[in-house]
């Protein structure tokens, strides 16, 4: 079988086992403070250009979005996001269990408006019982979206105008976030997201680690006692030189944003072999995952050779299937895929 579900597959990539390697019976303080850790937050500093930023490292996505979620949103406040985005619908309610409710905004190709986030916050205290309600305390966006759809800098410097005005935290979701640097025609960087966001997160799981986020607070604004917290929501490793020693391997010599192009690549051979063969996309996008509508008869076809993931049903003829490739998607595998289409 061929897969193509996911992007976390796959374990890390070979040079982070080599240094695994090299470093295993060395004795290293616990926690994140061991140098490889220090090494790690010192590139990811240089490549956001943010000198003074924090630098945290957890253990895997959803625990990296409950954390920063509670520790940024006010304990009489929720988190808005788009309908589609991943703290709504494919966190199990891992937000509202730690009593912050998802307040949901329209979806526009998995993002959220800049002038329907105003208008919400507009009516918000415009209503005079809002001292009743649950306030909009944090933004939550991810780069890419959940349909591998990108924000364009104009569009996170309106949603973070926005923030500023209603005093809203602006939270950045990146598990993919290299596959969205490293895409053809993004106009975002890193420094970018540095300077507009009050935090976010570079994902490792996704993108070569074997497990691990590194969440920046660009600022230096990291909340108080953070590590304590990262603790309480279970994301801290004892031996933190696990994380930081994967992190500082990605930040050496541009191997992060390297092979996160390798999925890009693989997935825009894959998206023109779709449309060449009659093929409906569901969305338009520059980055790994690819959105296709299939009827009944494709996906059985398909899936007798090729593991796909489920989006959403159409209707009773019609499902949207996700092709997903990854930093270790190989020349061949593709080759093979774009045979069976």
């Amino acid at each position: 079988m061929l897969s193509f579900t996911n992007d976390y597959s796959e374990g890390a990539h070979p040079r982070i086992l080599e240094r695994f390697a090299e470093t295993n019976m060395e004795q290293l303080p616990g926690y994140g403070c061991d140098r490889y850790t220090e090494s790690a937050a010192k590139k990811i500093r240089e490549a956001c250009g943010a000198p003074e930023a924090d630098v945290w490292f957890l253990t895997g996505g959803t625990q990296t979005n409950q954390t920063v979620i509670d520790a940024v949103t006010p304990p009489y406040a929720g988190v808005v996001a788009a309908s589609s985005g991943h703290v709504n619908v494919h966190e199990a309610g891992a937000i509202e269990h730690t009593g912050h409710k998802v307040l949901t905004l329209p979806e526009h190709d998995g993002k959220v408006d800049a002038s329907e986030l105003d208008q919400y916050c507009k009516d918000f205290y415009a209503d005079a019982n809002y001292e009743h309600m649950v306030f909009p305390g944090t933004l939550y966006i991810s780069h890419p979206t959940e349909y591998g759809t990108l924000y364009s800098k104009t569009e996170l410097e309106a949603l973070a105008a926005v923030c500023h005005r209603y005093e809203l935290a602006f939270f950045l979701d990146g598990a993919r976030l290299g596959y969205g640097l490293s895409a053809e025609g993004t106009d975002v960087t890193l420094e970018d997201i540095a300077r507009l966001t009050d935090v976010f997160y570079i994902g490792g799981t996704k993108v070569g680690a074997l497990c691990g986020e590194a969440v920046v607070f660009p600022k230096g604004n990291s909340p108080k006692h953070f590590l304590t917290l990262i603790k309480q929501h279970g994301a801290l490793l004892a031996k933190g030189w696990l994380t930081g020693l994967q992190f500082d391997t990605l930040f050496t010599d541009g191997l992060y944003l390297d092979i996160a192009r390798n999925a890009n690549d693989k997935a825009n051979q894959i998206r023109k072999a779709l449309v060449s063969n009659g093929y409906e996309l569901a969305y338009e996008n520059p980055t790994n995952q690819i959105m296709v509508n299939m009827d009944t008869a494709t996906v059985e076809r398909l899936s007798k050779d090729v593991e796909m993931g489920f989006m959403r049903k159409v209707d009773d003829r019609h499902t949207i299937m996700r092709l997903c490739t990854s930093w270790a998607t190989t020349q061949e595998h593709t080759d093979q895929l774009i045979a069976l289409l």
